[in-house]
């Protein structure tokens, strides 16, 4: 037993006076006239015994009232320790896509708000966070219309940001107690390889889980193979649970186009096809009808008139190797002689490649860092023989590059540097056994530039990553045999297209995408994405012949968006959500240590409030004091 205020119990100091009343008869006597005296002695002997047994009950009977009294007042109650502590209540509520499965015909998230609003008490503090959402310090009276508001959304934490997130929640009172209520589904996706414990946090976990386990999604969609006149667009479905075939429509805006049907294998992987004009604009959406999640029930795409990239080649020498790997059906190439160059027209090329000149004439240095500056892309092959000087006043304006001397020596071209952004989706593999081109004489050099080809030795071959590259050697056929290596097309091919960013079949939101799009603003002037009444202005960067978009978190909801500039469509571009949230595989929370965990939300709050609960009893010692006051009435009254 516990008191409230046990400084109280110095009034039982106050049980001494029903003693000394009673011991010492703080009493007068009243003379009593009798007739005949010959009684006394008998009277006195008969009451003495009687009157000696109601005293002391009378006695009795005082002191545990004035002491029931006293306890009273104490407020005295039973309770655990951890019922006198001070609460904090933080809530993590999943609110992923993983949670729109459905129990008893309503998902998850929606069961998990209703029982968060019967169980939580209206005006107790507590704080709560989602995904995408934080509520410090509130009452459920406050936040309860933006609870029952939310909607599920495509972003997700892992545990261990769970934990790092409900920590910045909680106060520094360490007295208090601290409690970790974890709402979601547990998916695979959620485990972190270390999870960090919360020192002096009691951490709750609760499982919620649907009907059924059941889902098909849409994963991916690429161009498999093109013809002349076609594009045959393959489409990858994924499935849980017992499934086995679903229908798959293809709609052209709002028309359908398209429709098939696509069958599981035993690895619950299906795929479907469908062919699309080629040179025609498609705005593309793919739709299936399932039970289950229902935001991988749709991916959208575009295909787009391919804008031709322009390229311009400056030098004395005519490679026709160039001519070769820049098509007309993607760039537009333009090969010119020094002389004859016009400066007017580089602010209006994509990419650059300056082609074994001997010399860099200071006005072209000029002209091609303003046009590197300006959003331009820029690649040097030195002849076999140029003005160091020359070339070192352009080179040195990138990563600090400088060439030192030629090298006469036969070197073969053995390393790739996989992780460059010019290789690293050329290969499916690391591939080590290939027939190395080799180089008869070459430059050394000092750069801060990354290698993306390498000779033995360590010396590199090609220098640069963005913006320039540089080869230090010529590619004449005198000098090498890089011109006839399977290397060439990629490496040439990858540099044009990273100097105009074209939009992809479509994009993952949250992940970082940058497109560019030729096109000048004015000043004051933006670009703008709109779909429906929707509009969103996203990040970008106004260079000379283009405009750079970047997108990364900002933009929340799928679909195909139009590029605009003054009410003008220039393009479309498409998003979708990732796909994480489509494999239905959970964590096992009976294997995890130092956490509690509940089937229910309603007996998890029963629970805490069960070790919360402090049982008083002073309403007990007044009801006692009642009864002995009552005790003393009937003793007075029929004890003679």
């Amino acid at each position: 037993m516990q008191f409230k205020y046990p400084e109280l119990f110095w009034a039982l100091f106050l049980l001494l006076i029903p003693i000394f009343i009673h011991l010492f008869q703080l009493r007068r006597f009243k003379k009593t006239p009798f007739t005949n005296v010959k009684f006394l002695k008998k009277v006195v002997s008969e009451s003495r015994q009687s009157n000696t047994l109601k005293k002391w009950l009378l006695l009795l009977t005082r002191m545990l009232l004035l002491a029931a009294f006293i306890f009273a007042f104490a407020q005295p109650f039973f309770a655990e320790k951890s019922a006198l502590k001070q609460k904090e209540n933080v809530i993590y509520l999943d609110d992923s896509f993983s949670m729109q499965l459905k129990e008893e015909g309503t998902t998850l998230l929606e069961n998990a708000i209703q029982e968060l609003i019967k169980n939580l008490p209206k005006t107790e503090l507590f704080s709560l966070f989602t995904n995408t959402k934080t509520f410090r310090n509130t009452t459920l009276q406050d936040i309860q219309n933006e609870l029952l508001a939310l909607k599920a959304s495509n972003k997700s934490l892992e545990l261990n940001e769970i934990y790092l997130k409900g920590k910045t929640l909680f106060s520094s009172n360490n007295s208090s107690e601290k409690n970790l209520i974890v709402l979601s589904d547990f998916q695979q996706s959620m485990s972190s390889p270390q999870i960090d414990s919360l020192q002096g946090v009691r951490v709750h976990w609760v499982a919620l889980r649907a009907d059924e386990a059941k889902n098909i999604a849409i994963d991916s969609a690429y161009i498999a193979t093109e013809s002349s006149e076609n594009l045959n667009l393959t489409v990858s479905l994924s499935g849980s649970g017992n499934i086995e075939s679903t229908p798959v429509s293809l709609f052209n805006g709002e028309k359908l186009t398209a429709k098939t049907s696509a069958s599981f294998n035993d690895l619950k992987k299906a795929t479907a096809s469908f062919s699309i004009p080629k040179n025609e604009p498609f705005d593309g959406r793919i739709e299936i009808m399932d039970s289950g999640l229902a935001y991988d029930n749709l991916l959208y795409f575009t295909i787009t008139e391919k804008e031709k990239i322009k390229v311009l080649v400056i030098g004395d020498a005519q490679n026709s190797f160039l001519s070769r790997i820049f098509t007309k059906e993607e760039f537009n190439l333009t090969e010119t002689e020094l002389k004859n160059l016009n400066y007017s027209n580089l602010a209006t090329r994509h990419f650059i490649i300056l082609n074994s000149l001997k010399q860099i004439p200071s006005s072209l240095t000029t002209s091609l860092k303003a046009f590197t500056d300006n959003g331009g892309h820029l690649a040097i092959i030195p002849s076999a023989n140029v003005d160091l000087d020359s070339y070192n006043l352009l080179t040195s304006n990138y990563a600090s590059t400088t060439l030192l001397q030629s090298v006469r020596d036969e070197r073969e071209i053995i390393d790739i540097s996989f992780a460059h952004p010019l290789y690293q989706n050329v290969f499916e593999k690391n591939v080590t056994n290939f027939q190395y081109p080799k180089v008869s004489e070459f430059y050394t050099l000092k750069t801060g530039a990354p290698a993306a080809l390498t000779f033995q030795g360590n010396e590199p071959f090609l220098v640069g990553s963005k913006s320039f590259f540089l080869f230090t050697s010529s590619l004449s056929a005198e000098h090498s045999n890089f011109i006839n290596s399977p290397l060439i097309v990629p490496t040439f091919y990858n540099m044009a297209a990273g100097s105009l960013k074209l939009p992809p079949l479509y994009s993952v939101l949250g992940e970082s995408v940058s497109v560019d799009v030729s096109t000048s603003l004015a000043q004051d002037d933006i670009l703008k994405l709109k779909r429906g009444d929707y509009e969103f202005i996203p990040q970008q960067q106004s260079l000379s012949n283009k405009v750079s978009l970047f997108f990364n978190e900002s933009l929340q909801e799928d679909g195909s968006y139009e590029i605009r500039q003054n009410e003008k469509t220039l393009k479309n571009i498409s998003f979708n959500y990732n796909r994480n949230e489509s494999n239905l595989s959970y964590l096992n929370i009976q294997e995890q240590e130092m956490v509690s965990t509940s089937s229910s939300i309603s007996s998890l709050f029963k629970t805490i409030e069960k070790d919360s609960t402090v049982t008083e009893l002073w309403k007990w010692f007044v009801i006692l004091a009642l009864v002995l006051l009552f005790i003393e009435v009937l003793i007075q009254k029929y004890l003679k």
